[in-house]
């Protein structure tokens, strides 16, 4: 097998700057030194994912719109926020209260894992809350419209294999928060 090798960064400029997206193209070279002057790149905000289980193994989902596909979906709670300000870990409980009125003390980081790693800078941060109680009414912002649905853990891989959950992000989320919760045996 051959060593893989890092492209080289010759240049990198900002094509498109916005508080809620930015746009980045570079100009790189290839190991087989042929140059790209055109890579185009998103910089997006880190991604804090959380997979809420109360006491008696309901998981907490959210319904809400999603404009970007136009559709909507069911998913787990979650979502952007800046990681020099925030820690990945309160950005999970703050989405989780904010979401669906729900809160835990007991947290714990699955994993870290790259969303689309060929063109977007940003990384979701996957934990599990246990135990967690309703302490809180929504706090949705004014594009929110969510709708909060208990489904019991046992019927969560059903829902991810007749395509009801379809979302990457809880789809990876939940394999790993099975496995935790020794749910599931990898091997």
């Amino acid at each position: 097998m051959s060593e893989i090798k890092k492209w080289e960064t010759l240049k990198s400029e900002p094509v498109f700057t916005h508080k809620w997206y930015k746009l980045r193209r570079d100009e790189v070279r290839l190991p087989d030194g042929s140059i790209i002057d055109d890579y185009f790149v998103s910089v997006r905000a880190e991604v804090a994912i959380v997979f809420p289980v109360t006491a008696d193994e309901q998981v907490i989902f959210v319904r809400q719109y999603k404009h970007g596909i136009q559709e909507i979906v069911l998913e787990l709670p979650g979502g952007v926020f800046n990681s020099d300000k925030e820690p990945a870990e309160e950005a999970a409980l703050r989405e989780l209260r904010e979401e669906t009125g729900y809160t835990s003390t007991q947290i714990t980081r699955l994993s870290t894992v790259f969303d689309n790693p060929t063109k977007d800078t940003n990384r979701i941060h996957l934990f599990l809350a246990q135990q967690v109680e309703q302490t809180h009414e929504q706090h949705l912002d004014a594009t929110e419209n969510i709708v909060i649905e208990k489904i019991p853990l046992a019927e969560v891989p059903g829902k991810i294999l007749t395509g009801e959950i379809c979302v990457a992000g809880s789809i990876a989320i939940t394999f790993l928060a099975l496995q935790h919760l020794q749910k599931i045996t990898i091997k």
